[in-house]
């Protein structure tokens, strides 16, 4: 798994956040922290199906509406209409490939200058995320078919 979480580091993790562990919450967030391509309920539920086949849709998304409540993962809106989860709930930005739909996260300290002291008068910057678009050089970059969404995992 991605930043070598193993089966105890999940639960302790969970249950400092006063939550039960239930295989369905175990499987998704251990399917999150798995992965850093930003998934969709639909690829979740694809995954986690393979190694729990009982979860439903509804399953997967009350499970990540408890884990979000709790900040152990966050929604992600890279593109209209298409809901995305991050179990990286440390603050970063994001890079999207417009060619293949890769989701790259970006360290939060790689835009410095930016300035929200110039935003117009009566308003008061509380947060901020960059969404930076563009192509990646990546070796299988390959156009999106018409057919996908415009952005698809990793």
């Amino acid at each position: 798994m991605k930043n070598n979480h193993n089966t105890t580091s999940i639960k302790r993790q969970m249950q400092s956040k006063g939550l039960r562990i239930t295989p369905q919450r175990f499987a998704v967030y251990a399917n999150l922290l798995s992965r850093s391509d930003h998934p969709t309920v639909e690829e979740i539920l694809s995954e986690v199906n393979r190694e729990l086949p009982i979860s439903s849709k509804a399953t997967i998304y009350t499970a990540l509406t408890v884990l979000r409540e709790v900040g152990l993962v966050k929604e992600v809106l890279l593109e209209e209409g298409v809901t995305r989860y991050d179990a990286n709930v440390q603050p970063h930005h994001h890079f999207c490939c417009q060619n293949c739909g890769t989701i790259i996260d970006i360290e939060w300290e790689t835009f410095t200058n930016l300035r929200l002291d110039n935003l117009p008068p009566g308003l008061h910057a509380e947060s901020y995320e960059v969404i930076v678009k563009g192509q990646c050089d990546r070796q299988d970059c390959q156009p999106l078919r018409e057919s996908q969404n415009s952005i698809v995992e990793s």
